[in-house]
């Protein structure tokens, strides 16, 4: 019996929603049917209570503002997030908090529309970014500079996800040499953006260069992915700094 009871200790299995009670999810499209997340309030509404059932409770909302594909403004994204909110009271769903900000492609569009003042960070003063998947966007330093001019702190969303680094690990070093936080997808924790992803996820958080989490989740589909992770113990300590870091900065 005692022969059991080791061999199930020592095989029992992490996962990942065991660490992420009364996690705060700072990038996230779950409002309805503004960019490429959750159609419908239906959509947004399944997928909070599914949220809700793993302990996170607490949301910045964070659609793309992206030139020609998602021209979200404060307009478009406070008109969806009152729909979502009316329905959580509706519902009876006053312990969720919903507040919003964006994910800003940085594009031929993104400085004027730092120079309009059009930008929706959030509330404390951080300003999540992204790039295209395929290169770097040309005005990329410039952009971060106007950033700073603004007195915003960069957030660049998913840095494992985008392959060009890949070959170029000094580039994340130099990201945070210049003030830039990074804040890497709970999903890359697995194989869900594939295997090459993962392995870069492991190795910034190894490195001590990644400063949140969240979930950029779109869809039911990848929140149930989320519940299946597996996390190894030997990665429990590197991840748990950044989840405790991601609920402090912005609970």
């Amino acid at each position: 019996m005692k022969i059991i009871v080791m061999f199930h200790f020592f095989n029992k299995k992490n996962f990942l929603t065991d660490y992420l009670e009364n996690f705060v999810d700072i990038h996230n499209h779950i409002l309805p049917g503004i960019d490429d997340g959750a159609n419908t309030v239906e959509d947004s509404l399944e997928i909070i209570k599914g949220f809700s059932k793993i302990g996170i409770t607490k949301f910045i909302a964070t659609p793309h503002i992206m030139h020609n594909y998602y021209p979200n403004d404060r307009e478009s994204i406070h008109m969806a997030q009152g729909i979502l909110l009316d329905r959580l009271l509706h519902e009876g769903m006053k312990d969720i908090t919903l507040d919003v900000a964006a994910e800003h492609m940085i594009d031929s569009n993104f400085e004027l529309l730092l120079d309009q003042r059009k930008e929706m960070p959030h509330k404390n003063s951080f300003l999540l970014i992204e790039m295209s998947y395929l290169q770097p966007p040309i005005n990329f330093d410039q952009a971060i500079e106007k950033i700073a001019s603004h007195r915003y702190f960069p957030i660049l969303a998913h840095p494992e996800r985008y392959n060009f680094l890949h070959s170029k690990s000094s580039k994340y070093s130099k990201f945070k040499q210049s003030g830039i936080l990074l804040q890497m997808n709970l999903l890359s924790l697995s194989d869900y953006y594939g295997k090459e992803v993962q392995n870069k996820t492991f190795k910034l958080l190894q490195d001590g260069l990644i400063d949140y989490a969240a979930s950029d989740l779109h869809n039911l589909h990848q929140l149930d992915c989320l519940k299946e992770i597996q996390i190894k113990n030997s990665h429990i300590k590197f991840l748990l700094p950044v989840i405790e870091k991601t609920i402090n900065d912005f609970y």
